[in-house]
Formats: C-alpha cells, structure tokens, sequence
C-alpha cells in the first residue's frame, strides 16, 4: 500500500480540507496510543496536525464510569493549522461512558463510531444511561456506524494463541484499522510501530498486526460505508520533520543546550504529572552527557541541581504549580547566590492537588511573584509543543548570560500534545557562551565574587579554582566582595542590582512581534501568553476572512517584558485590547500594572483549553461595545 492510500472498492472518495477525529474510551482501552499512531500515520503522509490529549484526573477510576473516559483528539489538514480543532467531525467511542461524555463536542451531521459490543446493560448503568443511544434514536442527527470491534478482534487473533483477556485488549487497532480506511491514512507507518514495539512478543505483534488489517478491510468490504474521506498534503516549508510533544521538546532543547555550551546537564526532579515525561526522555540520552537524579522530594530535586550549577553544569529542575510552591525557598537561595539553573513549571489546573490532568494558566504570579522578599527572575513561556525546543535553548542562554535561575512555562495541554517539527540543522544553533573566572579578579590577589560585568551577572568561579576562595549562601552578600552583610545600606544596594540585572534581560533578547498587522490598522490587539498561541492565531485569522483585522501579540517574556512592548501598547493606545488566559486574570492585571493600559480580561478555568470560537465571539462582542459608544 503506497502512502497516496486508496481505498480497493468503488465508493464515493470525498476531500476535505481538514478533519478532527476524538478517540475515546476507558483508560485500558489505548485511546492515547491509538490517536498517537493515527497522528504519526498522518503527520508522515504529510499532513499537518495539532493533537490534544484528554487524560481522567483518578489513576484508577472504575471501568465503565464517565471518570474514567481518556481521549485523543487530533486535526490533520492540507494546510496550516493551529490548534486540535473546535468542534469534532469523528467520534470514535468504545463504550456509553466515552460516549456520553464527548458527544457534545461532535458536529451536526458528524460520524460517530461505536464498538456495539462495548454497549452492555452493565456499562449503560456505570455510564448512567438508562436506555441504549445504539437502538433508541437518540443519535438520528449523527452518521453511526455500530461495529462489533470486541468480537472481530477476537475472531482475528483465534489462530495466535492468546487469550480471550489478552486479545481483547487489541480492540483499539481493530478500531484504529476502520478509521484508517475511512480517511485513506497508510497503513505501512503503524505496521512499523507495531513490529518495534512488541518485537520481543510474537504472539502480540502477530495479534495486533492482524487485528489492525482486519479493521482496514472491514471498511473495505463492509456496506456501511457509503463514502471515504481524504485530506491531501499539506504545503509545509521544506525539512526534516518529526513528531514532537512539548515534554519532548523541552527535553531535546536541554540536551542542545548542553552541547551547545560544551557542558553536561544535570537534571534533578520529582515526579509530577504533567511533567514527568522531561525526566523520562532525558534517562534516555546519557550518551549527551545528561544526568538525571529523582529525588526523594521536590526540594532535594531543586537543591541538587543547584549544587550541579556550583560544580560547573548546567543544572535544571521541573515540576508543577504544587512542586513549585516546594521549590520556593531554593529558588530563594539560587537568587541569592546568582548561579544559573533553569526551572520548568508545567502548569496544571489548581489549588493544592487540583486538576492534575487538567490544564491552566494560573502559575503567572507564582512565577513573577512568588517568593519571599524581593526575589526577582527571568521568566519565559513556550507558546506550542515545537516552540518548548526554542525556549529551552533561550532560558539557558540567559541563565548563564546573566547567572540567575530563569523559569520556563509550559502546561499540560502544551506538554502532551503533538505538532510536526521541523528538525533544526546544527549548524544553525549559536553556541552558548561560557566563560569561568580562573583568576582573581581584585588587587593584591583578591577574588571579589560579586564584581560584576556589563550585564551585572557576578563571575562563575568553579570550586576548587586556585585563588578563588569565596563563600555563597542564603543571607545577605557584601557587594563585589560576597561577604555576610548585615549592613541596610548595602542590602538596599544589593535589591536594587538583582533587579537591575533581570531588567538588563530585556535588552538581550529580542523585541516583541506584532502578528496579522503589517501597516496598523488592525481594529483591536489580542494579546496572550503560552498555549493559548494556536486559538489566538487562528481566530485572528478566521476573522480576518470575515473582514475583521485582528492584531496579535504574544508574549514569551513575562519578566522582563519586552522592551517595546509599552511602545506596543501606545500603537494600540485608541483600540480595544484583548488578553484570553486560563486563569482569572494575571497577566491582564500586569499589563494594567505596568502600562495603564485599559485591557479586556477573557477568562476560561475549566481544565480545558481555549477553542477559537470563545475567543472569536469575544474580540467580536469587544468591538461591537466599542461601536455602540461612538
């Protein structure tokens, strides 16, 4: 079967421009590897995709409960997109509860697929339905093709010699297998995946590869279908491409950064859903010379990557808003000290324990704010899984610039979804300047630790440099000399410098882009920050076919802002300004803060993240008000 795949019957082959499919199911059912491998399968035909993936908040909620449903949502397109799509065209559904639960975000007119055999009086309890959608009507608005997926895959694998528990569990590629066929992806891509994955497991691979092509050519053979569907490819700029999933992003961009400044990466974490996945992909390339460390806590974690930046390596931590708030106090300590660590927030919805499957905006203040005293730091935001590689390579770069701990920002929606990513070439990465302090630098021998260059960053002397005796810890520190200080005059001084310093970031990096608005006459700007990138961009251009101009700025540094952002907000000075978060607020009250700009706050805590309609009707309703004035 050739990548151009097309389906061996005579029946009616519909293109479209794009399509939005939902896997869904119990958390057993492999709804997450199913939606990956459709992803892979289309992202190598050469689609573009956006994925989203949708995990139940309990590790083990009961089977059969709407608690327990998981979910994979993608968009494959012939051009380019931004987001995993608004509204579903596809819903694959492996029981009532999967069902149930996504039904609402399926289109009128939509395709829903069932497993039939899914659908038992028992799951209809658990799922709290009282009749069977399959039989009594309820779905006439909907395309349903109702399958027996439990029972062809066991009648595929009858000759492998598993058993009826073991060969059940191969349902989702049988499943996999139909929606293949019905929107003409390649079979051959996840043929591959199936053979390095069980490799060493016969009778699955054997299972699952047969149980895949049963569903292709069920497709094929059956007289459901009437029509199938294709998505041609996508026009993307020439390159080498990969999947990447924000996690990953961030973990290759480390390991870049590492070779780049010629130095190993320490990586000290703790567990933590949704950052987890850093330490998982880091383990997996010592050969770059990365260590990781899991600690027995949040704060050793954050400790011991700051001990690595004292002996000379680029120390990292991550963790979310909970393990955060445990890291406070370190964070305190690397502020003090002025040593260089770069530390990874992927947000998830809260307080305490929260939503930690869920995603949220809501650790802006933390990051900016959240320390005792005055403890300021650098703090940037990836906008997208592929833009994670970027900021990592940018937050390490000012780390050691500028000897601070700089926080990165991600979320959960950015860490687990997926988008192509065009492989940068070597050759194209700056290298990562280091210099260590080898001698003193004071008269008569003397080595003052905190005489500062034009960036105001203090030397990094390695221990057991000889000459270069001096003391680091958390109390107070004796401009240029790095002795204890009590005294309040320095101490004022010693405030004042620290923010200078992350000021001075601000004129290193570069200045803010404004999107969609090349001559200023934009009617409005939309400004945002993080995830919030893909729906932002594209409502702005969904409004622009409606004749609308939508300015767009979005910020990947949070502190310092941008240094022409206030000439930014002096453009727009007559217009309105829209700033969606997934929080109540935060940045829209920075800007306010800092600029005495009138912006427009558009809030969403709902462990979901933005779809482009919200933010489409909102920047409309803006401008209507705004006309309704004049």
């Amino acid at each position: 079967m050739s990548l151009e795949a097309q389906p061996k019957t005579p029946k009616e082959v519909e293109e479209l421009p794009q399509v939005t499919i939902r896997f869904a199911g119990d958390s057993g059912d492999g709804m997450q590897l199913t939606g990956t491998q459709f992803t892979n399968a289309s992202a190598i035909f050469g689609n573009d995709v956006s994925t989203m993936a949708d995990f139940p908040a309990e590790i083990r909620a009961p089977a059969g409960t709407v608690y327990g449903v998981s979910g994979f949502q993608l968009q494959f397109s012939s051009s380019a997109i931004y987001t995993p799509g608004d509204v579903v065209d596809c819903l694959v559904a492996m029981n009532p509860a999967a069902l149930k639960v996504n039904l609402a975000e399926l289109k009128h007119g939509g395709v829903i697929i069932l497993n039939e055999d899914g659908f038992t009086e028992q799951t209809l309890k658990l799922a709290g339905m009282d009749r069977n959608p399959i039989k009594d009507g309820s779905l006439g608005k909907y395309t349903v093709h109702s399958i027996p997926m439990t029972q062809s895959t066991l009648r595929a694998c009858e000759e492998v010699g598993l058993t009826g528990k073991e060969a059940g569990r191969c349902k989702n590629f049988y499943a996999l297998g139909v929606v293949c066929w019905l929107y003409s992806r390649p079979l051959e891509p996840i043929l591959d995946f199936i053979e390095m994955k069980f490799k060493d497991r016969e009778q699955l691979r054997e299972a699952n590869k047969r149980v895949l092509r049963a569903g292709y050519y069920f497709g094929e053979t059956a007289e459901l279908f009437t029509r199938v569907f294709r998505v041609r490819k996508a026009h993307l700029p020439p390159g080498v491409y990969r999947e990447v999933h924000g996690n990953e992003a961030l973990a290759i961009g480390l390991i870049a950064a590492g070779q780049l400044a010629n130095k190993p990466i320490f990586y000290g974490s703790y567990p933590i859903t949704p950052a987890s996945d850093i330490l998982h992909e880091l383990a997996r390339h010592k050969q770059f010379g990365v260590k990781t460390f899991q600690a027995e806590d949040e704060i050793a974690a954050i400790c011991a990557a700051l001990g690595a930046s004292y002996g000379g390596a680029l120390g990292v931590t991550a963790s979310s808003g909970p393990g955060i708030a445990l890291k406070a106090e370190a964070l305190g300590l690397a502020v003090m000290v002025e040593l260089p660590l770069v530390v990874i927030n992927v947000q998830r919805g809260g307080p305490s324990t929260g939503l930690p499957t869920k995603v949220e905006q809501a650790d802006l203040f933390q990051a900016v704010l959240g320390r005792n005293g005055e403890c300021p730091l650098p703090v940037l935001a990836a906008r997208s899984p592929s833009d994670c590689f970027e900021v990592a390579l940018e937050a390490t770069r000012i780390a050691v610039k500028f000897m601070t701990p700089v926080m990165v920002l991600s979320d959960g929606f950015i860490a687990n979804s997926a988008e192509p990513w065009c492989f940068p070439n070597t050759g194209d990465l700056d290298p990562i300047e280091i210099e260590h302090t080898d001698e003193p630098n004071g008269e008569n021998g003397r080595f003052l630790s905190y005489k500062r260059d034009e960036w105001l960053a203090r030397p990094w002397a390695l221990p057991g440099t000889p000459g270069l005796t001096h003391r680091i810890g958390g109390l107070e520190k004796q401009d240029v000399t790095g002795n204890v200080s009590y005294d309040p005059e320095n101490h004022q001084r010693m405030v004042n410098l620290r923010q200078a310093k992350v000021d001075k970031v601000a004129e290193f990096v570069a200045e803010q882009e404004i999107m969609n608005d090349p001559d200023g006459t934009a009617e409005m700007l939309v400004v945002g920050w993080g995830s919030t990138y893909g729906a932002i961009r594209e409502s702005a251009r969904r409004l622009l076919r409606k004749g609308v101009r939508v300015a767009h700025v979005h910020l990947r540094h949070l502190n310092p802002f941008p240094r022409n952002l206030g000439a930014i907000f002096e453009k727009y000075r007559d217009r309105p300004v829209l700033v969606p978060e997934m929080n109540k607020g935060q940045l829209a009250t920075l800007l306010r803060s800092k600029y005495l700009v009138d912006t427009q706050h558009l809030e969403k805590v709902q462990g979901r993240p933005f779809t482009t309609v919200e933010i489409m009707d909102a920047a409309e309703e803006l401008l209507a008000a705004k006309g309704a004035k004049k």
